[in-house]
């Protein structure tokens, strides 16, 4: 028996042990040879020069070159993986109640519309440019904000009556707003804040559930709470629901970083954190309620927890400085991600431009492919109709 399998086994072994004494190396020798004029069909296509000194070396013998599938323009946009286009774009829109549209100085080329004439001329722009979704931002009067920033939900405020003549103005116009007491607040958080600094988190959820609905009844589409209070996804959502407006979505802010990239945008509002006083203490940043720009797990959490409250789409803010984050949330959840390229990344981008240290167009691009190669399905952009135009002319 030992015998019989001894010779099936060599028998069977042997094949393999003749193919490899016979295997041998790829040839390293250089392959390079003068081409036969004669095997060709004639063209008047000139061969290349090289420089002058260019050393003649053969051809390395690589079975993988992978500057082949870059050689041509052509080839490029063929195998291009990340494709920007308008409709990925948000546009945030800065509004305020009067008549002329007033220049943003920390933003250079932004303003704050004018609601009833700037506003709907910018958006017009937005349109023809192929953008059809903006977010709003009302610039609250002083005297209209108050420590528990009721204004948020007057039926006819500056945020409810822009949402309305947008509606009325452009029908298919996809409108987003922003559900926070911040713009509303005379001490410039997103919640009520009591008299040892701590930020109330349920009472304010109560009133942006107000808000929400409100934003709703002016015809909001999307509604975007900023505001980092625990449980308000959930709670907005069945405020919506209980006045029916089931098809109304949540765009919910997961992941928004106490960041400092946000200075421009609190100019433009006047609605960063005020100063405190011996009688009240105000939180000079928004750290107890917006993450720590340290921490990755964190998004994690907040992510899952928004799903579960009935969110629609998640967001991340900021954009570029937390392409990681944007990444985590698109590989940990099937609803579309979006991504805010803030007024501060806005602002770095355009000074860099206008010293000339940078093509602006080329940067900015480049920066919003960056963000949706992330992974995120939208970018709210304040480039958003420049993009649009200089993707229209490629």
């Amino acid at each position: 028996m030992f015998l019989a399998m001894s010779r099936i086994l060599g028998t069977a072994l042997a094949p393999v042990k003749h193919r490899e004494e016979k295997t041998t190396l790829r040839s390293v020798t250089p392959r390079a040879k003068t081409v036969d004029v004669d095997l060709a069909p004639p063209t008047k296509r000139v061969p290349p020069k090289v420089p002058e000194g260019t050393p003649v070396v053969p051809p390395q013998d690589l079975a993988s070159r992978p500057r082949r599938n870059r050689r041509s323009a052509t080839v490029r946009e063929a195998f291009r993986e990340t494709i920007l286009s308008p409709s990925n774009f948000i546009y945030p829109i800065f509004v305020h109640d009067g008549d002329d549209d007033i220049p943003i100085d920390s933003m250079p080329g932004q303003t704050r519309l004018g609601w009833k004439s700037g506003m709907v001329k910018k958006v017009r722009e937005a349109r023809a440019a192929g953008v059809n979704q903006v977010v709003v931002f009302p610039k609250t009067p002083d005297n209209l904000k108050s420590a528990t920033a009721e204004e948020c939900f007057n039926p006819n405020g500056l945020a409810q009556r822009s949402i309305s003549l947008l509606k009325d103005t452009f029908p298919d116009l996809e409108v987003y707003t922003d559900v926070a007491l911040d713009p509303y607040n005379t001490m410039g958080h997103d919640g009520m804040v009591r008299s040892d600094g701590v930020i109330m988190n349920d009472e304010t959820v109560y009133y942006l559930c107000k808000q929400a609905v409100s934003q709703a009844r002016a015809g909001a589409d999307v509604i975007s709470p900023s505001d980092m209070m625990d449980g308000r996804v959930g709670a907005i959502r069945e405020a919506l629901d209980a006045e029916g407006f089931t098809n109304v979505a949540i765009m919910s802010y997961t992941a928004k970083y106490n960041s400092a990239y946000y200075g421009p945008f609190r100019d433009a509002l006047a609605s960063a954190p005020r100063p405190g006083t011996e009688d009240w203490s105000i939180p000079k940043d928004k750290a107890e309620y917006q993450m720590d720009p340290a921490n990755f797990r964190e998004c994690l959490r907040e992510a899952a927890l928004d799903e579960a409250e009935g969110a629609d789409i998640m967001m991340v803010k900021p954009a570029g400085a937390y392409l990681d984050i944007i990444r985590a949330l698109k590989d940990n959840s099937t609803l579309p991600v979006s991504a805010y390229q803030v007024s501060g990344e806005y602002s770095m981008l355009k000074a860099a431009a206008a010293a000339g240290y940078l093509n602006e167009k080329d940067a900015v691009l480049e920066s919003l492919i960056a963000i949706k190669r992330a992974g995120a399905d939208l970018t709210l952009t304040y480039f958003a109709i420049d993009a649009a135009k200089w993707l229209q002319e490629m």
